[in-house]
Order: structure tokens, then sequence, then C-alpha cells
């Protein structure tokens, strides 16, 4: 029987670090289905997805193991509602801001309260372009609730973006 399993993964960053993780999982017949990883302050950092017999788990949890004894840590977990049906609507949320403690958490209360899911999230500080001055930015990817129109998410945004004098577009 084929399970999925997702992981997470944290690591010094050198070069090899995911031919390392491909290895392992290639090496006990398992299949690479999905990831998202990035360099976060001399860290990689990655979840990743895969499907693997089950007779294999115990073969792949050695190699995992052998692998933090070189400074790569990864937690598993057993992806249960991998064939789950998303119903709802999609959209995509885009935010600039000057940067202050809580822009995100106001943007995530608005979600939260209205159980909008993020799908994916990236977000960054750079100097803005005319100022100088530190702009927070982020973008996601958003699932929305059955009966939530983007629409209503918009306005709801809309509401806060005035207080934190920010910028926000979500794209349906």
């Amino acid at each position: 029987m084929t399970s999925h399993l997702v992981f997470t993964v944290i690591a010094h960053d050198r070069p090899g670090l995911v031919d390392r993780l491909a290895e392992a999982i290639a090496d006990v017949g398992g299949n690479w289905v999905e990831s998202s990883m990035a360099r976060l302050g001399g860290e990689f950092a990655g979840i990743v997805r895969v499907q693997i017999d089950e007779a294999s788990l115990a073969d792949l949890h050695q190699r995992f193991d052998a692998l933090l004894a070189d400074g790569i840590a990864i937690t598993l977990r057993v992806d249960a509602r991998s064939g789950d049906r998303v119903t709802g609507k999609a959209a995509h949320l885009d935010l600039v801001s000057q940067d202050h403690p809580g822009v995100l958490r106001q943007i995530t209360k608005v979600l939260r309260d209205r159980n909008v899911s993020i799908v994916q999230l990236e977000t960054m500080v750079e100097a803005g372009s005319m100022s100088g001055e530190a702009m927070f930015k982020a973008a996601a990817d958003l699932h929305l609730p059955e009966g939530l129109e983007p629409l209503d998410l918009s306005e709801a945004l809309q509401e806060i973006a005035a207080d934190m004098m920010a910028d926000i577009k979500l794209i349906d």
C-alpha cells in the first residue's frame, strides 16, 4: 500500500542538500511529488511531499536518521488527507506596507476570521525604491471556503488597509 508523507527539512545551507534528500527517497523507491524550499538567513528550509510504499518506510527513516547525523534535521508526518477534495475558490493576495511589527498578523487575523486557508505564503522586507524605508511585502495564494466570495474578502482586507497604510490587492 502507498503512503503519502510530508516532511520538513532544515540545515545549514550548503551545496548538495536537495540531492541528499532526493537520493534517500529514490533509494527506497519513493516518488518526490511536490516541495517548497528556500534559503533563509543562512539556513536551508523546506517542506516536501513524497509517495512511498509502506514497506519502505522503515528504510526511509534509517536514511533520514543518517542525514540527521550530518546536521540535516527532518520531521516526518503521514499525509492522511492527501485525497481530500478541495472546494471553494482560489485567490491571490499581494501586500505592500511600511514594515512594522504585526503587519502579517493584521492580515492573517482577517483570513482566520473568515476561514481562509493560506496555500502558499512568501514574505520579505526590503528597502523602498523612493525613500529607502523598510517595506514589508507579502504574496499569498489563498483558498476561500465555500460561500465566501473574493469580493467580500477583498472588502474586509481594504477595511484594514487604510489603518495599516498598506496596498492590498486580492486577485481571484
